[in-house]
This record gives structure tokens, sequence and C-alpha cells, in this order.
């Protein structure tokens, strides 16, 4: 990688990290929400609800702001809009400032990944890698996020906390006015990609069209299937994993066993957390495997592999602490594996002049319709037994697999 694809990176990098940082944060804070205030799980959710939705579909606009404005100043108002929306989080004393401090972040940052990514696919010519690198971060702050907010909920009132979170945005901020870096550097085609910023909203919507009436529309349910499974099983796989692991922690020497932190100890949390960290390693792998594999080939042998991990996960998890810890590394490994991939399936499927718009279209289906999934589980496991749940569940990177193909067979 050449400097002005590191500066690119770079920036994307530290931006999507922020982005789910904020993103994962919210359930930990959740908790305290409930206690401190009169509120229900059910308005609560649905406060919560309405900022993860307006994340998703704001995705759609922000893709075609994204054709029509530089990257880099989304992104910017990104950051600002993030670390403002959790310093208003600091000062709320009812509901109605954390559902309007929520809003604002879903929408701020709703423009992250159509902005960020297709920045990353017109000015990194090293695209499978900057890709690889930039889901490795995204990756950081999904694992790192819920620890760091709960490992500062100990000494700090939550108030506190909030406020010390907004301040890794201003990093990000300052950050960014020290970098330069040419946008269109990849693509030369449309002379540096600022011909989206001359279209109309009808050429939009004409482009959207065309966009559809060739390979992205296929991409685009590639995505939905990565979207559906993705929200399916890591929503309620925490819950799962608190079913089968439990530490002692009775047994450690010189460890008050009644103490605070052995009472709020909860391994199955750091599983969790172990495997969206295994998801590190998987951005990077499926990142190197779309520059050195044809992309189609690359997806859908990762979606069979995922269907076969999701099949055998709970026999796997059921017979000991090591083989449960073994599986959730190789399952989160795997399912990460897969954005890298379809997000190069997307730059390769649609034109560098609407990159913006493909990325927000692709964000709205995965985190929008994808969300769906989330329901779905949810129905499933009041209906079937865990293992049940898995196996229907699995249906879904099969599709994948089979899209996959007929993509590679249109290629």
């Amino acid at each position: 990688m050449d400097r002005n694809d590191r500066s690119i990176t770079a920036f994307t990098m530290i931006a999507h990290a922020l982005v789910h940082t904020y993103e994962l944060s919210v359930p930990i804070l959740m908790t305290i929400w409930l206690t401190e205030f009169s509120v229900t799980t059910a308005t609560l959710g649905m406060i919560v609800t309405v900022g993860y939705a307006l994340f998703g579909i704001g995705a759609l606009p922000g893709g075609i702001l994204t054709d029509r404005l530089r990257a880099k100043d989304l992104i910017l108002l990104c950051l600002i809009g993030m670390g403002g929306s959790f310093l208003l989080l600091s000062f709320a004393q009812n509901v109605a400032t954390i559902a309007l401090a929520l809003a604002i972040w879903g929408i701020v940052a709703s423009v992250y990944h159509p902005a960020g990514l297709a920045l990353i696919s017109t000015g990194v010519e090293d695209r499978g890698t900057g890709f690889a690198y930039h889901g490795m971060a995204g990756n950081i702050g999904i694992a790192f996020g819920p620890l760091v907010t709960a490992i500062l909920l100990f000494p700090f009132e939550w108030r506190t906390v909030s406020a010390l979170l907004a301040v890794p945005a201003v990093v990000g901020v300052l950050y960014a006015f020290t970098v330069s870096f040419d946008e269109g550097r990849a693509d030369k085609s449309t002379d540096g990609g600022d011909t989206g910023s001359r279209q109309s909203l009808g050429e939009i919507f004409t482009n959207m069209k065309q966009l559809f009436a060739a390979g992205f529309g296929l991409v685009l349910f590639v995505v939905l299937c990565n979207g559906l499974f993705y929200r399916g099983t890591l929503t309620f796989l925490p819950d799962l994993l608190g079913s089968w692991l439990t530490v002692d922690l009775s047994g450690i020497p010189f460890f008050d066993a009644n103490s605070r932190v052995a009472q709020e100890f909860d391994a199955a949390r750091y599983l969790y957390v172990g495997l969206l960290i295994s998801g590190i390693g998987g951005q990077y792998a499926g990142g190197k495997l779309s520059s050195r594999l044809q992309v189609e080939k690359a997806l859908a042998g990762t979606f069979l592999l995922l269907a076969v991990i999701a099949t055998v996960f709970i026999p796997i998890a059921n017979s000991g602490t090591v083989p449960l810890v073994l599986i959730a590394g190789a399952f989160g490994f795997v399912m990460f594996a897969l954005q890298p991939l379809y997000q190069t399936a997307i730059a390769e499927n649609s034109p560098e002049s609407d990159r913006g718009l493909s990325y927000g279209l692709t964000y709205f289906s995965n985190f929008g319709v994808g969300a769906l999934g989330a329901a779905l589980t949810g129905i499933l496991l009041t209906r079937y037994v865990p293992q049940t749940v898995f196996w229907i569940l699995a249906v879904i990177p099969l599709v994948g697999v089979v899209l996959s193909l007929y993509l590679l067979k249109r290629s």
C-alpha cells in the first residue's frame, strides 16, 4: 500500500471502530437506565430500536449524499455528530433525552458505511487489503466497545462514562484535519469520482434502476443473507453461551468470591467478546482472499463453511468447554470473513460514480432489512430448541451459496 492507500485506510479504520464502539456500548448502558429511570423494558427497547433503525435506514440517503459530496467531509460530520450525541447523553435526566441522543447517533452514524466503503473502493488501489484492515477495525470496536464501557462503569457513573466515550470522536476529528488523500486515486474513470455531484435526484433514481438491472441486485441479496444470519445468531448468542459455559470463581486463590467483581462476572460475556475478536482475523483473511481468488468463488466457499459450522455448533458446544471455545472462535472467524468479500463484490458490480449509492443500498439491506433476523430467531426460540433453530438458520448461508454460484456463472 502506498501513502495514499495508508492515509485513507487509517482514516476509515478510526471512524469504523468508533461507529461500532458506540453501537455496542448502548446495550451495556441500557442495564443501568432500566434501574435508574421509571421505564419498562418494552419502552426502552423501542427507544433503542429507533436509534438502530435510523442507523440502517439512513444508509440509503447517506449513500446518495456520498455521490454528491466528498466522502471525507461526510465522515468528519459523522464523527462530530457521534461525539456530540454521546456528550448529550451524558446530560440526560430522563428517557426523552436518551431517545433524542440515540436518534441523533443513528442518523449521523448511518452515513459512515456508504461513505467509508465508497472512499476505500475509489481511493485505495490495494482495495482488498483496505477492506481487510477496515473490517478488522470495525471488529475491534464491536469487541472492545462494550468491554471498555463495562470496565469504565466500575469507577465512574454512567453519565461520566458517556462523556468519556465522546473523547475518541474528538481524537478522530483532529486526525481528520491532519490527513490528506486523493479520494479517486483507485479509479480515474470519472476524473476523481466526482461526477455524482452533478447528478440530479431523477438521475440517481435512474441509476438505481440500472444497478438493479445489472448484477448489483443479485449481490444485494447476497448481502441480505449475511445480514439476516448475522443479526439472527449474534443477538441471542450471549444468552445461549451462558447456558453452556459457567466458571466457578471460588477455587481461585486469594480471590473473594463474594466481591462485586465476582458477582458481576459472566464468563459467557467474555467468550462472546472472544468470538467477536476472532472476527478480526476473519476480516483480514476475507480481505486477502478477495485479492487472490475470484470473489464469487470465495463467497460461495465461505457461506458453505458457515452453514456447516451452524449445523454442528450446538452439538460441539454441548461437548465441553474447550470444544465450545474452539467452535465459537471458528464461528466468529468465518462469519466476519464474509464482510470484505461482499464489499468487494459490491465494488465490482457497481460503477464508481454510483459507489456511494451502492453501499447505501448495501447497508440499508444489511442493517435495516437484516435486523429482521433477530425477530426471526426470537420467534423460532419460543417454538423450537436451539439445535433446531440453528439448523433452520443454516438455510440462510446455503441460499448465499446458491446466489454466489449464480453470480459466478454470470460473471
